[in-house]
């Protein structure tokens, strides 16, 4: 680890984990997690100069007592958005999101996500292979997440190549790379920043039933919010509304192409698709892992904690502790109970998370009701350059109708 990287961790968590080294690694680092939680289930990376944990207990412990650990962080979007928000001013901002996410809304949305993924599959039945990611997964939560902001169906292309930039990261630890994965996401953001800008401006001036002007009418402890506080949730509303749902409908996939008697049992009784998508979340979580600051000296497990110090949850961890969960290494449609954390834990819950499920159900449903799935062996899966995403970039099936 070079000067430079050690001097300032503002990007360190963006580094991979040494032990998640090959590509085969980071397409199954599940066996990684088992023995880390088993062996060291709070450590301190000294590369990486963040402290990593692996156990359920300890991941609910972190992501429930925002008094210790804290949501706060450094980098461009620093106390702007409800991620990196701590109560009272977290709780007041998510109560203005929440009106958009309530459960009326979100079964609203409920036909029309029907039609869309109807449309995505139909334009690309002919297709030979079926890209699964770039013809499904990706394109369907992006197009809700755009109309909810009010943004025009010409710039959903792009939406979507700057939500993969903020997500991803740093190739390796070498300070090339932190510094060019640094680069591309302050791009991003600074392009994301002028272009929400613009929208902003448009809709103070003819406002519209979308997000956007919802946010700029709303107040919070009686005061309208600042630009910086806007533009922060157009860009969190932007990356949490389609990586999550992207990654679980491919990850659900790729694991139906992996086993056959699972595809055929959903099939055959699409009530099940509902625990399909649960367990999914818990064997192939979208996100691996969350990120915490320590608010004050503390410990953990008994290890003591410096104030100050980043904190890694593993969540993909934590939902496969055996001390949890009752055979965690298999998948299991009728697992009774799945507490699993994919999602986040207290009060930074994804809100988006009712929306993310529907739009699961739907697509997998219309899916699995019409074709059966095959993977397109030739091509080598690739799992997506991000620490804390879990995914691939391509996923090319066989849709045998």
């Amino acid at each position: 680890m070079t000067n430079s990287i050690q001097t300032s961790n503002r990007y360190a968590n963006w580094i991979p984990m040494k032990e998640i080294s090959s590509s085969e690694d980071r397409l199954f680092p599940f066996p990684i997690y088992n023995r880390l939680r088993q062996t060291s289930p709070v450590r301190f990376d000294d590369d990486r100069k963040c402290w990593d944990i692996f156990a359920y207990e300890d991941v609910q412990y972190v992501l429930k007592t925002p008094k210790l650990f804290s949501s706060k962080r450094g980098g461009d979007m620093q106390g702007k958005t409800m991620l990196t928000m701590d109560p009272p001013r977290h709780t007041s901002m998510r109560a203005i999101v929440n009106k958009a996410f309530t459960p009326k809304a979100v079964k609203q949305l409920e036909s029309h996500i029907g039609e869309v993924t109807a449309f995505l599959l139909d334009e690309a039945r002919d297709r030979h292979p079926f890209d699964m990611v770039d013809d499904l997964a990706a394109p369907l939560p992006v197009i809700i997440i755009a109309e909810l902001l009010g943004v025009p169906p010409e710039d959903r292309s792009m939406f979507k190549h700057y939500s993969d930039i903020l997500v991803s990261g740093a190739s390796d630890s070498s300070d090339e790379a932190v510094k060019l994965m640094s680069k591309r996401r302050k791009e991003g953001n600074e392009y994301l920043k002028d272009y929400f800008k613009t929208i902003i401006e448009e809709r103070k001036k003819s406002p519209k039933e979308d997000l956007i002007s919802l946010l700029i009418q709303a107040e919070v402890e009686g005061e309208k919010l600042t630009e910086e506080e806007l533009l922060g949730f157009c860009t969190l509303l932007l990356v949490a509304g389609n990586e999550t749902t992207t990654n679980l409908i491919a990850n659900a996939v790729r694991y139906l192409t992996e086993d056959a008697n699972t595809q055929e049992t959903v099939r055959h009784d699409l009530s099940l698709v509902p625990h399909l998508v649960e367990e999914t979340l818990r064997y192939y979580p979208p996100v691996q892992a969350i990120g915490r600051v320590a608010a004050q000296d503390t410990e953990i497990r008994g290890v003591p904690v410096a104030k100050g110090s980043s904190v890694i949850s593993w969540v993909a961890s934590a939902n496969r502790d055996e001390t949890k969960f009752d055979d965690p290494e298999s998948f299991r449609l009728d697992r009774k109970s799945n507490p699993h954390m994919s999602f986040g834990f207290g009060i930074h819950f994804c809100l988006g998370a009712p929306l993310a499920r529907l739009e699961a159900n739907i697509a997998l449903s219309h899916l699995l009701r019409h074709a059966s799935i095959e993977r397109d062996d030739r091509v080598n899966l690739e799992a997506i350059q991000s620490p804390f995403v879990f995914g691939v970039r391509r996923l090319p099936v066989r849709l045998l109708y």
